[in-house]
C-alpha cells in the first residue's frame, strides 16, 4: 500500500502555518543525474520516493462540475493526484501551481498528463467548494478537482494513507502529490514543501517522472538548477516593482510593516473590504510614525499577473499603501511566510519583531506594531 512511504511524511496545516515537510524515508537520488543530485541536497524540494508500481487504489467521485468519474476512467494517460484543502492558505495553492507548470513543461505532450485533486477538508465537501478553488487557482479547466461526501473522501483518504483532521478549527492533511502511470500502477510520491521559490523546481522534478513514463519520453520545455534557493531576509535590501507601476525597496534602512497576500484569498475572506480596510492602519501610521505598511503579492501562487492587475483594478478605490510583487517566492521564503495573510514587522536593521498569521482587526494591528516597534 502507499501508506507505507506516506505514513512517515509530514502533515501540513491549510488554515494556519505549516512547517516544511521533511525528506521521506528511502528518497534516494543513486545513479541519478547531477540535477537530481541537486535536488536529494534541496532542503525545500522533495525529490520523491519510489512506490514500486503497486496498484493505486481506484474510486468514484465527482467533479468540480458535479460530473462522475473514477480514477480508472484516466488509464492510459500519466496521473498526477494530490490532496487538497478545498479551502488552503498555506501549501495547497503551491502543490496546484507546481502541477499545472509540470504539465505545461511536457508541451505536447501534455496532453497524455491527467491531473487530479481530492478533496482533503472534511467542512467543505460540496461540488460549490471543490469549484470556487479551482476558480480562484485558475484551474478549472486543467484538471479535475474531485469531492464526495465525507465518508466517501475518508475512504479514499484511507486507501492512500493520507492524515486528514480538523484541530481547533484548522485542517491538516499529508500534503501529498501521487504519480501513477498508464496502467494504473503508483510510481512516485512527493511531499510539497512550504517554500515559495521551489515551485517551479517541484514542477520540474514531477514533469521529469512524468516524461519517464510516457512511451516519447518527451523533453522538458526548459530546465532549471535544482540547487537550494536563498530568500531574500529582511537585512536584505530588495527592490520589487508595484502595481499598477512603480517600485517599492525593502530592507534595511528604514522600519516596515509587509503583509504578504494573494487574490485568491477572495475565495475564503472578504479580500476587498480587508485590503480597504488597511487604509486605516496607513493613516494611523502617518499620524503616530509607525512603520509604513506595504503589501507584497505572492505572484508565484497566482493564476496569472493578469488577474493580480485585474483583481486590484477591480477595487475600484486607491488603496493609500503600496502593492509590490514577489515574483519568484523568495521574498516570502526570507521573510518566513507560511500562510496567507502574513503580516511582518522589521526593524531598521532588518530585524523581525513581530508576525502574524492571518487577518485581525486593524485596531489590534495598530496596537501590536506600536509595542512591538517601541
Amino acid at each position: 500500500m502507499a501508506g507505507t512511504a506516506v505514513a512517515t511524511l509530514a502533515v501540513a496545516g491549510c488554515s494556519a502555518a505549516a512547517s516544511p515537510a521533511g525528506k521521506p524515508g528511502g528518497a534516494t537520488m543513486a545513479g541519478t543525474p547531477a540535477g537530481m543530485r541537486a535536488a536529494d541536497a534541496n532542503p525545500d524540494l522533495d525529490p520523491g520516493s519510489s512506490l514500486s508500481g503497486i496498484p493505486a487504489p481506484n474510486f468514484s467521485l465527482v467533479d468540480q462540475f458535479g460530473q462522475r468519474m473514477s480514477l480508472s476512467d484516466f488509464r492510459g494517460k500519466v496521473v498526477i493526484l494530490a490532496f487538497t484543502d478545498s479551502e488552503c492558505t498555506t501549501v495547497c495553492p503551491l502543490t496546484s501551481q507546481s502541477m499545472l507548470a509540470a504539465k505545461q513543461l511536457l508541451g505536447a505532450a501534455g496532453s497524455q498528463v491527467q491531473l487530479l485533486g481530492v478533496d482533503a477538508n472534511p467542512a467543505a465537501t460540496k461540488v460549490s467548494d471543490v469549484l470556487a478553488y479551482s476558480r480562484a487557482h485558475g484551474m478549472v479547466n486543467h484538471w479535475d478537482f474531485l469531492t464526495g461526501s465525507p465518508a466517501q473522501l475518508a475512504k479514499v483518504w484511507k486507501a492512500y494513507d493520507i492524515y486528514v483532521q480538523i484541530e481547533m478549527g484548522q485542517v491538516d492533511h499529508t500534503p501529498a502529490v501521487f504519480i501513477i502511470d498508464a496502467r494504473g500502477r503508483e510510481q512516485k510520491l512527493y511531499m510539497t514543501t512550504m517554500a515559495y521559490a521551489s515551485i517551479t523546481q517541484a514542477a520540474q522534478v514531477m514533469a521529469q517522472e512524468a516524461s519517464s513514463l510516457l512511451p516519447s519520453h518527451p523533453p522538458l520545455a526548459s530546465v532549471r538548477s535544482l540547487a537550494y534557493i536563498t530568500g531574500l531576509s529582511p537585512r536584505t535590501s530588495v527592490r520589487l516593482s508595484t502595481l499598477p507601476s512603480g517600485s517599492l525597496v525593502l530592507g534595511p534602512g528604514k522600519a516596515h510593516l509587509v503583509m504578504f497576500f494573494a487574490t485568491w484569498l477572495d475565495q475564503t475572506s472578504d479580500l476587498r473590504a480587508r485590503l480597504l480596510g488597511l487604509r486605516e492602519y496607513s493613516r494611523a501610521a502617518t499620524t503616530a510614525g509607525l512603520p509604513a505598511l506595504a503589501a507584497v503579492d505572492e505572484e508565484s501562487t497566482e493564476p496569472s499577473l493578469a488577474a493580480v492587475r485585474g483583481y486590484l483594478a477591480s477595487i475600484g478605490r486607491p488603496l493609500g499603501y503600496p502593492v509590490a510583487l514577489d515574483p519568484t517566492g523568495r521574498l516570502a521564503d526570507g521573510y518566513g511566510v507560511q500562510d496567507q495573510p502574513w503580516f511582518v514587522l522589521t526593524s531598521a536593521t532588518g530585524k523581525i519583531l513581530w508576525k502574524h498569521d492571518g487577518w485581525l482587526p486593524v485596531s489590534h494591528l495598530t496596537a501590536d506594531v506600536r509595542a512591538a516597534d517601541r
